[in-house]
């Protein structure tokens, strides 16, 4: 992006910054001459970034005015990237009430301007609640003091993105399929790479540019002619596709969260986006923010890009980066005599007769294509029922497949803390009747020898979770049980097998129950 206006050390501000975009614009910023301050709810979650040593991160709530304010206290450009994608009913309301708050407390603070990315949308048909809402934020924006740039994209394409593992796994694992109609409706779908450079060009428009933007690639193609597209780059063999017209959105959402590891509550948005035709109706943003010399990336080399980040285990973020909407975000009380209420553990410790680097490497590897090291069944099943349930289930996989982050998604749980060499801990964001946590621990006793100590930690919620611990409480000894044979088995393996730099963790063999 040498040829983007550079920041010239202005101070911008990024909310967002645990989700896909904002985590991927970050160092955008810095590599432009930005100062960056990283606005966090949690900010701990931020601490494993790779930038995390080059910003100022505070931490305030997007819809407390106080701490926005204290926030956004010396800043130039402000970028708003905060979505709600719950399904609930409130969500539009609260996306008012935060846009406001935020846009009032860019003007008492003399913030030069707000950049937001919003949907792409037509003008003369009825609209989604979702977005409608996204349209409705553009216009609290707009409408503010502030000058406001709001970019208005269809579908990102990039590695980990919500829309591209949508495509990618709807054309990986259906040769034949019958689709809703609106495969065939027109999209302008961009290059992530494309949407942050407009984003950090846009922080250098004019004072008196106050606007939106169709933000849009070069190429104008059906839903239908992705899906093909990325057939061929990916090397699959054609795709046959029948288009119905008896799917609701509502449908199509629940068909794309059985299909795809996006769930239905983040996959409904996106379809219901894909039920319009969404094509630019403008470029005008290259006024203020040249197209690069090489012209804005083609759909088939994006798509190019994106699979060999993937295949070099190289996501930055994906878009489970955010935590799922309604998901628990209560840390782990450190007192086991917590003052919230009854706190059942099922505690278990092993001799792994393995350096402690290996078992920790087999650790950190858990999830996702490896597994969880115990019945897969019992974990398919509740995978299952948890995806049924409005949940993440199993499918949700892992940013990398060998090394984690505090704020990783891994499945249906989340890295909540990473010591490492020492410590994994996962918050569960299943639903469930209460809060449950996954302590995994490599220690050593007083002679030396490694251990692994694991904990499965659930917080009932009234008599139902007290009723959910007593059913499950008779599997504990198949599944965390069998759990520790057998990663303690990869650890000796990968431990025997291990030669001078090896860092390979053999795959599990069967499961011991």
């Amino acid at each position: 992006m040498d040829d983007v206006v550079a920041g010239e050390g202005r101070l911008a501000l990024v909310t967002g910054v645990s989700g896909y975009i904002g985590g991927r614009l970050v160092p955008e910023l810095l590599a432009a001459g930005f100062r960056v301050r990283a606005m966090a709810r949690r900010p701990e979650v931020l601490r494993d970034r790779p930038w995390i040593d080059d910003v100022e991160v505070v931490r305030a709530d997007a819809s407390d005015r106080e701490q926005v304010g204290a926030a956004l206290e010396g800043v130039d450009v402000a970028y708003y990237l905060i979505h709600a994608m719950s399904a609930g009913g409130h969500f539009a309301s609260a996306d008012r009430r935060t846009a406001r708050t935020f846009a009032r407390a860019a003007a008492e603070r003399g913030v030069s301007r707000i950049v937001y990315l919003g949907g792409m949308h037509p003008e003369d048909e009825e609209l989604s609640t979702h977005l409608e809402s996204r349209r409705e934020v553009g216009e609290i924006l707009l409408d503010s003091p502030v000058p406001a740039t709001v970019l208005q994209a269809a579908v990102i394409l990039g590695s980990g993105s919500a829309s591209f593992e949508m495509m990618r796994h709807l054309t990986e694992r259906l040769p034949v399929m019958v689709c809703p109609a609106w495969v065939n409706n027109r999209i302008q779908p961009i290059a992530v790479r494309d949407v942050l450079r407009y984003l950090v060009g846009s922080a250098s428009m004019p004072a008196d540019v106050n606007r939106t933007f169709d933000v849009g690639g070069p190429d104008v193609m059906t839903y239908l002619d992705m899906m093909r597209g990325y057939a061929a780059v990916a090397g699959l063999p054609k795709r046959y596709v029948l288009p119905v017209k008896v799917m609701s959105p509502k449908l199509s959402s629940h068909w794309v969260g059985t299909i795809t590891p996006v769930p239905g509550s983040i996959a409904r948005p996106l379809v219901e986006s894909l039920v319009h035709e969404v094509v630019c109706k403008e470029h005008d943003i290259a006024r203020y923010v040249p197209d690069p010399p090489e012209g804005l990336t083609p759909f088939r080399r994006a798509v190019q890009l994106a699979l060999q980040r993937i295949r070099e285990a190289d996501v930055v973020t994906r878009w489970s980066s955010a935590s799922v909407p309604g998901a628990p975000s209560d840390p782990l009380p450190s007192d086991p005599g917590w003052a919230g209420g009854n706190l059942y553990v099922d505690d278990r410790t092993t001799v792994v007769d393995a350096p402690p680097h290996v078992l920790w490497r087999v650790l950190e590897g858990i999830g996702g294509e490896r597994g969880w090291y115990s019945w897969p069944m019992a974990w398919a099943v509740r995978g299952v029922m948890d995806r049924f349930s409005g949940g993440p289930g199993l499918r949700r996989g892992r940013r990398d497949p060998a090394h984690l982050m505090v704020g990783d998604a891994v499945d249906w749980w989340r890295v909540e803390e990473r010591e490492e060499d020492r410590l994994l801990r996962l918050r569960a964001e299943m639903r469930l009747p209460g809060l449950a946590w996954l302590d995994l621990r490599v220690e050593s006793d007083a002679v030396g020898r490694t251990l692994f100590h694991q904990r499965a930690l659930f917080h009932p919620r009234g008599l139902a979770g007290q009723a959910y611990w007593a059913a499950i409480s008779p599997f504990h000894g198949v599944v965390f049980g069998g759990m520790q044979r057998n990663v303690k088995d990869a650890a000796e393996a990968a431990a025997r097998e291990e030669g001078p730099g090896s860092a390979r963790v053999p795959e599990p063999a069967t499961l011991v129950p």
